[in-house]
């Protein structure tokens, strides 16, 4: 391994079982930190992994003076997780139920809760099933309304999957697909957002989730109006909470990021200046203000 794929896979794995019996997995970071403080529980994007969290892990592992575990689960069909027996069980309400197994199983009665889209959903819907869950909230490029030029482009990722016939390729892909959107990465960046994105799985580095969640995506008409969540941003009104928007989102707009805050008065809001949908949370001028946020908090 080199020393971007450790720094992708430290931390601990444990292994959960669902209600339905799937096994989930769970990266650990900061065991030692166990009981100090709450806990942080990290909810990756629609294909996305707890990979993705592993770079901030280390950073709020070194930088914050309040030290906590920090738990990163792979939703059913991602990552180490266990592939669903039918796509349509890769729906909202079973991840949810799935992530109140994990903090049953874990014995958390609440954390601070790091949703990265499809995961800032998740953690807006625990919102109304189990309040008291969440102490605080940090959601990354998702709110409320979803634009719908990002939900298309989503659609087309998962319609269209990028085929790399090595791992340099899987790169130069990544960044001729996603480099407008961010131009504040630099190539260990690049190399970086490769190895969470993918895996190599029998000789071939292909994208790190079951190719079935495709299936997810057909049913909607993105000519017809989006659904909003509005009812389930309520429900974070009573925890501080941090919305971080890619400078460069097509997903979450800033007059929405602006009507979440007439909503919720003391959100505070961030932008990932030179990223797009979504921002690694790890670059230092993003990191530095989710230390400040999380070391406020007990």
């Amino acid at each position: 391994m080199n020393d971007i794929e450790n720094a992708l896979d430290w931390g601990d794995s444990r292994f959960i079982s669902a209600a339905d019996g799937l096994k989930l997995h769970v990266r650990v970071w900061g065991e030692a930190y166990k009981g100090q403080a709450t806990p942080v529980i990290c909810l990756p994007g629609l294909t996305r992994n707890s990979r993705d969290f592993a770079g901030f892990a280390a950073y709020m592992n070194e930088k914050n003076t309040v030290k906590r575990v920090i738990y990163g689960i792979d939703a059913r069909g991602r990552g180490l997780s266990e592939k669903a027996s039918s796509w349509k069980d890769y729906n909202l309400f079973t991840e949810l139920g799935d992530v109140l197994a994990v903090l049953t199983a874990l014995d958390i009665e609440h954390a601070i809760f790091v949703g990265t889209s499809r995961g800032g959903l998740l953690t807006m819907m625990l919102s109304a099933a189990r309040p008291g869950a969440i102490k605080a909230a940090i959601l990354n490029d998702v709110g409320p309304v979803l634009d719908g030029t990002g939900l298309a482009q989503i659609k087309l990722y998962l319609q269209n999957p990028a085929q790399p016939k090595s791992f340099d390729d899987a790169t130069t892909i990544q960044k001729s697909v996603l480099g407008k959107y961010f131009g504040a990465l630099d190539d260990d960046d690049w190399i970086y957002e490769t190895y969470a994105r993918y895996r190599l799985i029998k000789g071939k580095w292909q994208g790190d989730y079951d190719p079935a969640l495709k299936h997810t995506m057909s049913s909607y008409d993105l000519d017809q109006p989006i659904p909003t969540m509005w009812p389930q941003w309520t429900g974070l009104r009573p925890v501080p909470t941090m919305v971080v928007r890619g400078e460069n989102s097509a997903l979450l707009s800033q007059e929405t990021v602006r009507l979440m805050g007439e909503v919720h008065h003391k959100m505070r809001s961030i932008t990932a200046e030179g990223q797009g949908h979504a921002p690694m949370l790890h670059k230092p001028d993003v990191a530095r203000h989710l230390a400040v946020f999380l070391d406020e908090l007990s």
